[in-house]
């Protein structure tokens, strides 16, 4: 029921994304549609995390990354840390603390899926150490399709700027060092057994469709090159992996 559910869930998120670039840009629909990604996305992730580690594990994994994730991006909006200075504007709804339930939602949601691609990549050199390491760098990949979408889409803004599409590198950098924290969460809670398959593939399916669509659709192909050079190398190593085993 669980595999059924997060198969129901994968197709529901890519036709969500494919919808996306048809909608105009700044509008409801495209705010809609970012929020049905995110949750679609979790939903995959929750149900591939279930039929793997069961209800008590997941569950408490979900409020560690969530609540953590919460709590850094309210100090990055107050503080500037560790992320830099940028700010919600206010058209993602609700929020908590002032920070949109998307944001930790998506943290959660692509969290599961790249530390498995990691494991999964690794092959014989998963160790914990490696697995923390490669899964924080490739859930900070995604951020390099993230950001740029979202800032783009006015859903939130960097007022100083920066060389990336307007963000400072000190934003990745700060996925980064909170990608090692949640990496760290994974490994005591959800831990890890052979690559969950189905996982691996919503990673590499992600990083397919992003690439595609900054590629195709957005017309921007600074970030689909930067984006796709990050996440693809890594989903590719993961189903290949995944294939042999």
């Amino acid at each position: 029921m669980r595999r059924a559910v997060q198969t129901v869930a994968g197709a529901m998120t890519a036709a969500a994304m494919i919808a996306y670039p048809l909608a105009g840009r700044g509008g409801p629909a495209r705010r809609n549609l970012s929020s049905g990604v995110v949750g679609g996305l979790a939903v995959t992730t929750t149900a591939g995390a279930l039929a793997r580690w069961g209800v008590a594990r997941t569950a408490l994994a979900g409020k560690l990354v969530a609540l953590g994730t919460l709590a850094i991006e309210h100090v990055g909006t107050t503080r500037g840390v560790p992320f830099g200075r940028y700010d919600y504007t206010g058209r993602l709804r609700p929020t908590i603390a002032g920070v949109p339930v998307v944001v930790p939602l998506a943290w959660w949601a692509m969290a599961v899926p790249a530390r498995e691609a990691a494991h999964a990549a690794l092959g014989a050199r998963s160790t914990p150490a490696c697995r923390i390491v490669a899964g924080a760098v490739a859930l900070a990949a995604w951020d390099l399709f993230l950001d740029p979408q979202m800032t783009a889409e006015g859903f939130w803004r960097w007022p100083g700027g920066g060389r990336y599409r307007g963000i400072p590198l000190r934003n990745f950098a700060g996925w980064l060092a909170t990608g090692l924290g949640v990496m760290v969460v994974l490994e005591v809670v959800l831990a890890p057994r052979e690559p969950d398959a189905t996982l691996v593939a919503e990673y590499a399916a992600m990083a397919t469709m992003e690439t595609v669509g900054f590629a195709a659709f957005f017309r921007d192909p600074l970030v689909a090159a930067v984006g796709g050079a990050a996440m693809l190398p890594i989903a590719a190593a993961g189903v290949r992996q995944v294939a042999r085993g």
